[in-house]
């Protein structure tokens, strides 16, 4: 009697779980069936909004529905970061981010609308080096100049960022740290904002990715002393890497990367990064990705998180070593 006391609960259970898979995989069968919104945390311009919009149109075509890129910005991220960790875990609605946020704001946050585990990865979808861009007034033509210059004129340059806790932040922080120099932080809502007050001399120096600054390099309205890869910028042939520079111990790097709510289906999340590694792989995103400066480079969801982790630990052992703090 016991024994089949024991089935009688466990049966509707297995009914219940079974029941529960195949909603799953009806869900997954069905995904998507209606518009996938990517929300943006930073305003239109630079890395992370070109990215959202480099994906998104071959995925409308790749997914056969509408995509829609939502400009969230505010609050270094946290807004948008909050909205998609509340948000239905259905798959559509996606965080598309950068690394400086993803891993900067829960190390240097104590307060968060958001944890890291509220966070699905679907993949890493693009990669781009910085530049360290400097207004024309600067005295300097080249690197080693510009800290010798730095060196020479402590806090008489301010440094342009993308907002506290930005890769722009804090890899500045650390380019200070290693050298030596003394400039004053000038935090921005995103890269528009930056460059405008750059690119009028009320800031003189920024280090960001190539789309933000490209154009304006190539007109001469600022220079580029040199870019934080390994290896030179296809855009900037002609500018050295800091290593060809004369500082072998620095390199900066930013990527972005999508995301869901935590509990979406893993059939959905399958799916969906089914569909962005195919939207990424697409000849005319690569085309239009040399064109922004940016590189393609595609991560499963695993080795997002491998990424995720393996950058989160160098980062944490950098801004504590640089004593990195918030304004």
């Amino acid at each position: 009697m016991r024994s089949n006391s024991r089935c009688a609960i466990r049966t509707p259970l297995l009914l219940l779980a079974l029941l529960g898979l195949m909603g799953w995989a009806h869900a997954a069968d069905n995904f998507p069936s209606k518009t996938i919104t990517l929300v943006v945390p930073n305003p239109p311009g630079g890395l992370v909004d070109t990215s959202a919009r480099l994906v998104g149109e071959p995925l409308a075509r790749v997914a056969g529905q509408s995509v829609v890129v939502d400009n969230k910005p505010g609050g270094s991220g946290n807004l948008a970061y909050g909205q998609v960790a509340r948000a239905p875990k259905d798959g559509y609605t996606v965080l598309v981010s950068y690394s400086g946020y993803h891993i900067a704001n829960p190390i240097l946050m104590n307060k968060l609308p958001w944890e890291l585990k509220d966070l699905t990865p679907v993949g890493l979808i693009t990669v781009a080096t910085n530049v360290i861009a400097v207004h024309p007034s600067v005295p300097a033509n080249n690197l080693r100049d510009f800290i010798a210059y730095a060196k020479q004129n402590p806090g008489k340059l301010n440094y342009a960022s993308q907002g506290n806790g930005s890769v722009s932040h804090i890899g500045t922080e650390i380019f200070k740290q290693l050298t030596g120099v003394n400039m004053i932080h000038v935090p921005y809502k995103g890269s528009g904002q930056a460059i405008q007050d750059v690119l009028a001399g009320q800031v003189q120096v920024f280090i960001t990715t190539p789309p933000s600054v490209m154009g304006h390099v190539q007109n001469g309205k600022l220079k580029a002393l040199a870019v934080t890869g390994k290896t030179r910028h296809p855009s900037m042939p002609n500018v050295p890497t800091v290593a060809e520079a004369g500082l072998s111990n620095y390199e900066l790097e930013s990527w972005v990367a999508l995301y869901v709510p935590a509990g979406t289906p893993r059939e959905v999340v399958e799916k969906l990064s089914a569909d962005v590694k195919r939207s990424m792989e697409q000849p005319e995103t690569k085309q239009r990705a040399d064109q922004a400066g940016i590189e393609v480079r595609y991560l499963s969801p695993s080795d997002t998180t491998k990424q995720l982790e393996l950058d989160t630990a160098s980062w944490t052992k950098a801004i504590k070593s640089a004593n990195i703090r918030l304004d």
